[in-house]
């Protein structure tokens, strides 16, 4: 029983404040997961054409970066938990954009809203590590790791599994409406998670430390390479990712939407069941493990490679194994991220790595949608992909222990 998913138990067994925060996220991640399913649905049904599609992606990521560097630098000034209602508040009136998506038949309405939820998680972000940073002791950072891939799973395993079964049921208002009231659900949670706060795990002192900046040239060789790993991931996932939506149309072009969604839904379900493999003593030494991470990624790779020979039914199975290799890497990288850093540095390095993160998978997705648009999706597959996978493995040598 030294799973990740043992030790978050033994984790929200402990503390208060974490069981509201994981219910807050909760809300936040069906909301979240609907929108998904609502704006690639749409695009889907009014034939949006491959290369905006790919776009799409870009848009709900690339705000991010900019949302990192704004969340870092509140995390200085106010506390954590404030910034999480802060970006709870923001992602409720940013239901606007949908609805006048819906009301315009506007894709660049649609679009907006992916790019103020990307703004608003790089945001919340730096927040979020400082938390689990300040709340929790040493032995319980996985804890805090399982949580995070949890809820950045369930943002589309469970507003997805909702969303396939209601997208075409009920009119697009009405799941906006849902929506609004998981908003509601989470700020309701995060105010009485903030009231809790007083009864923070050991070492209460740190939560008067003032946030500080780190440095790249003063870093440990450790400390690099922990906040190179999620970039490396974003590298040679974001191409793959991107193009889910293309390949559906490639596999189904009759009914793209209804091939999408469940490919959705089986891929954040290997990006809960990924990380739940791993024992949390063995984290540290996975982190420094070359062979595994680069294995994790090749299988990645390999598996959504194949997607375009496949039925429906076969896809959906690789692409859930593809992302149950993808989030062991993710785990590793956050437990990383989390154990390198101290408690006054880990919102500036978390905030760092999301926009490396995003750079990575911007620049890489943007490679993707030129090269599918010219050449068709799975050519932009194979070559960005492969191009990534080289440089990862240079990086992770340079920056081996």
């Amino acid at each position: 029983m030294n799973t990740l998913l043992y030790a978050l138990f033994r984790a929200l067994r402990s503390h208060r404040w974490l069981r509201l925060l994981a219910c807050a996220f909760l809300f936040t991640s069906v909301g979240n997961g609907l929108t998904q399913v609502m704006v690639f649905g749409l695009l889907l049904d009014w034939q949006a054409p491959a290369s905006l599609l790919t776009l799409a992606y870009l848009f709900a990521m690339l705000p991010g970066f900019v949302g990192s560097l704004v969340g870092e630098r509140l995390c200085m000034r106010f506390s954590p938990i404030r910034l999480l209602v802060l970006t709870e508040w923001l992602g409720l009136l940013a239901l606007l954009f949908p609805l006048m998506g819906i009301q315009y038949h506007s894709m660049v309405a649609l679009l907006a809203v992916q790019s103020t939820e990307a703004f608003l998680a790089g945001m919340s972000w730096p927040a979020l590590t400082l938390l689990f940073r300040r709340g929790l002791s040493e032995a319980e950072l996985p804890a805090a790791t399982c949580l995070e891939t949890m809820i950045f799973a369930s943002q589309v395993l469970l507003g997805t599994g909702l969303g396939m079964v209601l997208f075409h049921q009920l009119p697009a208002l009405t799941l906006l409406g849902f929506d609004a009231l998981t908003f509601v659900g989470s700020l309701l949670m995060l105010l009485l998670a903030g009231s809790a706060l007083p009864s923070l795990a050991p070492g209460q002192a740190a939560e008067t430390e003032r946030p500080v900046a780190v440095h790249w040239q003063a870093l440990a060789p450790q400390q690099k390479r922990s906040l190179l790993l999620l970039p490396a991931l974003a590298a040679v996932g974001s191409p793959a990712m991107a193009l889910l939506p293309a390949l559906a149309q490639q596999i189904e072009p009759e009914d793209a939407a209804g091939l999408a969604l469940p490919l959705l839904f089986a891929r954040s379900l290997g990006q809960l069941c990924g990380p739940l493999l791993l024992k949390r003593e063995s984290l540290p030494r996975y982190a420094g493990q070359n062979r595994l991470l680069l294995t994790c990624l090749g299988l990645f790779l390999f598996a959504y490679g194949t997607i375009p020979l496949l039925s429906g039914m076969q896809a959906l199975g690789v692409v859930f194994i593809a992302h149950l290799a993808s989030n062991i890497v993710f785990a590793v990288g956050t437990f990383s991220l989390l154990s390198s850093f101290q408690a006054d540095q880990v919102s500036s390095a978390s905030g760092r790595a999301w926009r490396w993160q995003t750079a990575s998978a911007s620049i890489f997705t943007c490679l993707t949608a030129l090269i599918a648009d010219v050449w068709g999706p799975l050519q932009a597959l194979y070559g960005v992909s492969a191009c990534a996978l080289l440089i990862v493995v240079g990086t992770l040598r340079r920056y081996g222990r």
